[in-house]
């Protein structure tokens, strides 16, 4: 059983590296294929090619139904229902929304072509709504949508995965007018979008000042969205992020409680005409499916609850059920109903934790001591998926088994059971409920005060490169050994099969070379340049809301995938929000030396050095020279902070969002000067800048733009592209490439977007 299943995943696995998906007729050969293994009895190799078909079936399926691209950036009417909680910000309110109808009836906007189907869920942001959105309400909507796309870096969240994994073929925003309409609401409670949305709002009408709101919020019903930024990261560093969300260890602990009140009482009762041990089995399995409702069927409750299912399906039946043989059935049906589960990093550490578990204390000698067993098995988790958190995240938590030791019998045995009975109680007796959630409110404040402190620690964590493959093949033995019972001959060797993690590093360009990426951060800027010993940024990107910037988003996980612990200087060209939104996020999760801006005035805090020409400095034999501003310009984009780096074999300009007075001075000023290989397009191919003086004066072999995918100003514009063209300039656009890299190879610059050399089968090409 375990072979197999092993075998199944390892087909599915082998799919998700493709960067095309085969043709429909490989489907055929591989169903023959797959008939002739079986008649010969090869059943390892048979699941392997089962995995590898249903892999590539259910992902053909998934990505026919995404929006067809003659309708990108048309105004539509849909008609639908919210699926799930709405996320909310200052802003607008984001949520999934599927479609009941499109393009029909009196006033549509569009009318929608049968051949041309919008896909059945749609990812909607609607901005300031003058209405209340909750999940089960049914709208009209005129939208514009667009085809899947996110901004693509190194280390960075692949949006564009987790929108397909979800389902999801289209992203959009409501527009203002004509003015949405509510149709209704689903009242029945058998859906369980609208149950959850009816516990959230009691939940925020008897919380309403709690401090502990969000994560009771997210210990009941799974909704972490209120969770912020800064909340999040405590539970990184101190390993308890498990704990926040509804994850398998809650539905094991509720199903259990369930399963022993339910065997007492049935037995006290003296019914006996059905087994306590069956009532009490049903009633665990009802109770944890319905939990996991609650928490949106994620796939660690998933796991549990088909683990459970099995469990208690032997105890029905009376029969012994191996802890491995359970683990394997659980695999199988999760990865059968959603085999795009691989995917995502909670498939790996939930299936991986729960097999450490089985390793660590199956068939151990000796007596069970609960507490002992408890502390261990803290440890066990911690050591055993450091080397996944490391791959998965670039960060490990030292600190985890303290803090779990204090963490795990407060959330589980307090918060989660007391917040479910408060949160059924709220229905019936409210001031009850509220005694409840007032207790649970203090134990939560007394615990995050804790790990607050925890998190302080300087050694609380640690930030590394991810480690390589041939370091995990190390590493993964080592585990296993580290983990074997007391007396297994040579277990200290498996502090020496660690060690490949420990020095893992980066590649680093050579003296007098650089390493650069313009980082794919939508409709604005954001650069980072890498010496051999020193790391430059260049500005930071957008700020969307209080939640969620740039520099939180894309810089800090690029940075820690290339396992940089500081920033040498940190450079914001301009104020605009496209530039300087992400720097707060940034400078407070990784130090920055030196500020060099235009805008002192907003970095105050930061001792901020104002950027002006003359500047310069040198790096391992590359030199950095600021070019500008030295004069006060009218237009704030002209005061942008220009950078021209000189390497061995090549020269880069960073302009900012200069425009024509500011170009035509540098030319001016510097003329042949400015003579550069590789050009950031100045505002980001607007038509009020890269002027033909200029481009003539720069003659770039390369023009790198910064630019969102179908933003709303159209840049680049075709007249710049046509200017371009003219100094023929090869163009990349991180809107079409993603993040773009320039380094040296064998004496030579290259230029390559990671769309071209990293992308899969779900990414926009």
């Amino acid at each position: 059983m375990v072979v197999s299943a092993l075998s199944f995943l390892a087909g599915l696995l082998s799919v998700q590296q493709l960067p095309v998906l085969p043709d429909i007729q490989w489907l055929i050969v591989g169903g023959v294929a797959a008939c002739i293994i079986a008649w010969l009895r090869y059943w390892r190799w048979l699941f392997f090619l089962v995995g590898v078909l249903w892999a590539i079936a259910f992902a053909m399926c998934r990505l026919s139904d995404r929006l067809p691209e003659s309708v990108e950036g048309v105004d539509v009417q849909v008609s639908g229902v919210i699926a799930d909680l709405p996320e909310r910000d200052e802003k607008r309110v984001r949520f999934d929304f599927i479609i009941e109808d499109a393009g029909t009836g009196a006033g549509a906007a569009t009318v929608i072509d049968p051949v041309q189907q919008l896909p059945g869920k749609l990812r909607l942001s609607w901005y300031y709504p003058d209405q209340p959105v909750k999940a089960g309400q049914h709208w009209t909507f005129t939208v514009k949508l667009k085809r899947v796309h996110g901004t693509m870096n190194p280390g960075g969240f692949d949006y564009e995965r987790w929108l397909f994994t979800e389902g999801i073929g289209a992203t959009g925003y409501v527009r203002p007018s004509p003015k949405p309409v509510l149709l209704g609401s689903d009242s029945s409670w058998s859906n369980i979008a609208v149950f959850r949305q009816l516990i959230t709002d009691r939940l925020s009408n008897t919380l309403s000042n709690s401090p502990s709101l969000a994560l009771i919020k997210a210990l009941t019903i799974g909704d972490g969205n209120s969770i912020t930024q800064q909340q999040w990261e405590v539970f990184r560093k101190t390993g308890t992020t498990h704990l926040v969300v509804i994850s398998g260890s809650h539905i094991g602990l509720i199903a259990g409680l369930v399963y022993f009140l339910v065997l007492k009482l049935w037995a006290w009762t003296g019914w006996l005409s059905q087994s306590p041990q069956k009532v009490a089995a049903i009633s665990a399995v009802l109770v944890a499916v319905f939990y996991s409702g609650l928490a949106g069927f994620s796939v660690p409750t998933q796991r549990s609850v088909v683990m459970l299912a099995v469990a208690m399906t032997a105890i029905i039946l009376q029969r012994n059920s191996r802890p491995l043989n359970t683990l394997s059935i659980a695999l199988f049906a999760v990865l059968i109903f959603d085999p795009l589960a691989v995917l995502a990093a909670g498939f790996w550490l939930s299936f991986l934790a729960v097999s450490l578990i089985v390793y660590a204390v199956s068939g151990r000698l000796g007596r069970i001591k609960h507490v002992w067993t408890a502390i261990k098995l803290h440890w066990v988790t911690s050591v055993g998926l450091s080397p996944l958190l490391l791959l998965f995240f670039q960060q490990v938590s030292l600190i985890a088994p303290l803090a779990n030791l204090i963490a795990v019998p407060v959330i589980s045995l307090l918060a989660v059971p007391l917040s479910l009975l408060a949160a059924v109680v709220m229905f019936v007796w409210p001031m009850l409920a509220g005694k409840l959630f007032y207790f649970v409110d203090t134990v939560l404040q007394s615990l995050w005060w804790l790990l607050v402190h925890l998190a302080e620690i300087p050694v609380a964590s640690i930030n590394h490169a991810p480690p390589s493959y041939w370091a995990l093949l190390f590493a993964v033995p080592g585990v296993l050994l580290l983990l074997a019972p007391a007396g297994m001959p040579t277990r200290w060797l498996s502090v020496v099969m660690f060690l490949p993690l420990a020095f893992t590093d980066a590649e680093q360009p050579e003296t007098g070379e650089i390493n650069m990426t313009l980082l794919d951060v939508g409709q604005g800027l954001s650069a980072v340049v890498q010496t051999t010993h020193h790391l430059l940024v260049f500005d930071t990107g957008a700020k969307f809301s209080e939640q969620s910037d740039m520099g939180q988003s894309v810089l800090l996980p690029y940075l820690r995938s290339q396992g940089v612990a500081k920033i040498d200087s940190l450079i914001i060209s301009h104020g605009d929000n496209d530039h300087i939104g992400g720097a707060a996020s940034l400078m407070r999760g990784m130090p920055a030396e030196k500020v060099l801006t235009s805008v002192p005035q907003q970095l105050s805090g930061y001792a901020p050095i104002e950027c002006a020409a003359g500047q310069s400095w040198v790096w391992e034999e590359v030199e950095f020279t600021v070019l500008g501003p030295q004069m006060a310009f009218v237009s704030e984009n002209d005061n942008s902070c220009v950078l021209k780096i000189e390497a061995k074999h090549g020269t880069v300009l960073l302009t900012g969002d200069i425009e024509a007075a500011a170009e035509s001075w540098l030319v001016d000023t510097y003329g042949e000067g400015l003579k550069s290989d590789v050009l950031v397009a100045p505002h980001h191919g607007s038509k009020t800048s890269s002027t033909a003086g200029f481009l003539q004066a720069v003659n770039p072999g390369y023009i790198l733009i910064p630019a969102g995918y179908k933003n709303q100003f159209g840049h680049p514009h075709k007249d710049v592209l046509a200017r371009y063209r003219q100094v023929n300039a090869e163009w990349l656009s991180s809107a079409d490439n993603g993040a773009i890299t320039v380094s040296v190879q064998d004496n030579a610059l290259v230029v390559q977007g990671i769309r071209q050399t990293e992308s899969k089968y779900w990414n926009v090409k």
